[in-house]
């Protein structure tokens, strides 16, 4: 069985040390209640949950799987599964970032987010059905009317209820202007809904009393293309006005995927049958809905990846301390025994290193991220929120695709550790590999992160988010010039950033003759600004180190070794992105 402890010490130097979050949550809307007191309780009781309920559950419910009875087109979770549910609700997690007036605890999107990543790092697959819960409030909270939002958020906020969302169709994939679902109204407010959904993950489990899907659906009048898409609320128990539930809906799942990995995780093909909905919003008017959900929905992935890569990272570091393999190269370190450990042998500590960076990079980044919404949401200047809610637009792009593909990166190197033994199911290497792929494709695969962060949030926008970003990272340069602690690092990062600005407006000029050259470039340009992100990151962590008190003088020395060896050997990979991105859309030929 693999192990996992929850990393709240480092969770607790990223929140105060090097985001100072407690002070700038005080300051925020209702941040009077919010105490560092109140956040280590919560920090603390999370990681009792997660390591006692849910890791335990990880690889017996990856074994046993979801199973679907055809007769009933119901879904049974695997053991464990549902109890686990029952405690997390009990425990008052479902609501533990929603608004008060629906029954939340109204605490910051920061702690959720640590919360989140214990969570995803104990139990990836049974972390899935409360992140499509999150989705579904948040788009009720923000295009529902009234009555939608009474008779639904609150049992969805309780954890009575929980949520999805249904967007893709067999023929459409993530080309949404193809859907062919349709809504026909009743005349009385209400509209039946007709379709097949595909890939809906928590359309059907035994966790909860109700499932609220938000569908994706076209109205008889609609216009084609994504222009004419609407979002309904469609239970799947009908619900009365005074939320009461009435008979089953005509929505039901018609099977369940057998994936690669996230075996516990129920993913459904959802048959939609005159089934009885409500519009969200306006008509037509359902993709703003949708990337309500999409938005919060690719920030929580890029945590899943975060937190994948979390596990992976200590149970390849605990392993190679203690296996012992070979000698080292200059000499036996352990003469008394037969053979040293593997950390003797410098590739693996690249190995670890290479995961330590991503994670504990990563894990700041998340965190910001997850600040700038807290700020957007309850900052009393305007001019603040706006800044922050830019800032966070341009970044999840960047934090949904950089962390999961680098949990791509982190699997397979804890899994090489091992050796032959990460192959084997016994040591659990091998589920976080198969696990964690899924990540870089739903909520959007890296191509599409991709052109978001290039051709929307950089060409579009004018790259609002990116100017304010590379004004912070300047900032910090400047501030830090004399700073001995990151000296090293202040002229490689305030380089690579002036680089960045210079490669954007050069890609932008090559677009101009030719769109094709954003879509050649806009994978490795991904990569290229996670990379720098991470660096900007990592600096600031060593930065923070110096003053901190959570930090032991080792655990100081660990963030100087962790940005030293990032700045040194991953870093430079954005020179090879940026060959890449210059050799342009020739190099592509568009017959195959």
């Amino acid at each position: 069985m693999t192990i996992y402890k929850a990393p709240l010490n480092d969770m607790r130097f990223a929140l105060y040390d090097v985001l100072g979050a407690d002070a700038v949550l005080g300051r925020l809307e209702g941040g009077e209640a919010h105490t560092r007191e109140l956040f280590d309780a919560v920090l603390d009781e999370a990681a009792r949950f997660n390591e006692q309920v849910l890791a335990p559950l990880n690889a017996s419910g990856d074994a046993e799987g979801c199973v679907y009875d055809k007769a009933t087109a119901s879904v049974t979770t695997p053991k464990g599964f549902k109890e686990a549910y029952r405690q997390y609700a009990e425990g008052g997690w479902a609501g533990l970032t929603a608004d008060e007036k629906w029954g939340g605890q109204a605490l910051p999107a920061v702690l959720g987010a640590l919360v989140k990543e214990m969570i995803d790092s104990a139990n990836l697959a049974w972390g899935i059905y409360p992140l499509l819960s999150h989705g579904a409030t948040d788009a009720l909270e923000h295009h529902g009317d009234a009555w939608q939002q009474e008779t639904f958020l609150k049992p969805l906020v309780e954890g009575r209820w929980t949520g999805t969302m249904c967007l893709t169709e067999p023929q459409a994939g993530s080309d949404l202007g193809l859907l062919k679902t349709r809504a026909e109204p009743n005349g009385d407010g209400s509209y039946s809904v007709t379709g097949t959904k595909i890939f809906i993950s928590a359309g059907e489990h035994d966790f909860a009393e109700n499932i609220v899907h938000l569908v994706l659906a076209r109205l008889p009048d609609a216009p084609a293309g994504s222009r004419g898409i609407s979002m309904l609320v469609v239970p799947k128990f009908k619900v009365g006005a005074d939320g009461s539930l009435g008979e089953r809906n005509g929505a039901a799942a018609g099977a369940i995927e057998h994936k690669m990995g996230i075996k516990g995780s129920a993913t459904c093909v959802m048959n939609f049958d005159g089934a009885q909905g409500w519009l969200i919003g306006p008509a037509h008017k359902g993709l703003m809905a949708m990337f309500t959900m999409m938005n919060a929905a690719r920030l929580a992935v890029g945590i899943q990846g975060l937190a994948v890569s979390e596990r992976a990272l200590q149970n390849s570091l605990n392993y190679a301390r203690e296996r012992l393999q070979m000698r080292a190269l200059s000499g036996a370190k352990l003469p008394e025994k037969p053979a040293d450990p593997l950390t003797v042998h410098p590739d693996v500590r690249r190995m670890l290193l290479t995961q330590r960076a991503f994670v504990e990079g990563g894990r700041v980044l998340a965190a910001y991220a997850a600040l700038q919404s807290d700020i957007e949401a309850r900052s009393p200047d305007a001019a603040e929120r706006k800044q922050a809610g830019e800032l966070l637009s341009f970044l999840i792009p960047i934090a949904k695709g950089l962390l999961t593909e680098a949990a791509q990166e982190c699997t397979k190197e804890a899994l090489q550790i091992f050796g032959g033994h990460g192959f084997i199911a016994e040591h659990g290497m091998e589920q976080f590999v198969r696990d964690a792929r899924i990540i870089t494709l739903y909520e959007g695969t890296t191509q599409i992160q991709a052109l978001d962060l290039l051709g929307r949030k950089i060409m579009q926008l004018q790259g609002a988010g990116l100017k304010l970003f590379l004004g912070e990272v300047a900032a910090f340069c400047q501030a830090n010039a004399a700073n001995d602690a990151v000296k090293a690092y202040i002229l490689p990062l305030a380089t690579a950033a002036k680089a960045w600005g210079e490669l954007t407006q050069a890609i932008a000029a090559k677009a101009q003759a030719n769109p094709e050259e954003l879509g050649a470039a806009a994978v490795d340009y991904l990569y290229y600004a996670g990379y720098i992100t991470l660096a900007y990151f990592l600096a600031r962590s060593v930065a923070a180190a110096e003053g901190s008190r959570l930090l032991t003088g080792e655990g100081k020395q660990a963030k100087r070794d962790t940005a030293n060896f990032y700045y040194a050997r991953v870093l430079p990979r954005i020179h090879l992105h940026k060959a890449a991105i210059e050799a342009g859309v020739e190099t592509l030929p568009e017959v195959l």
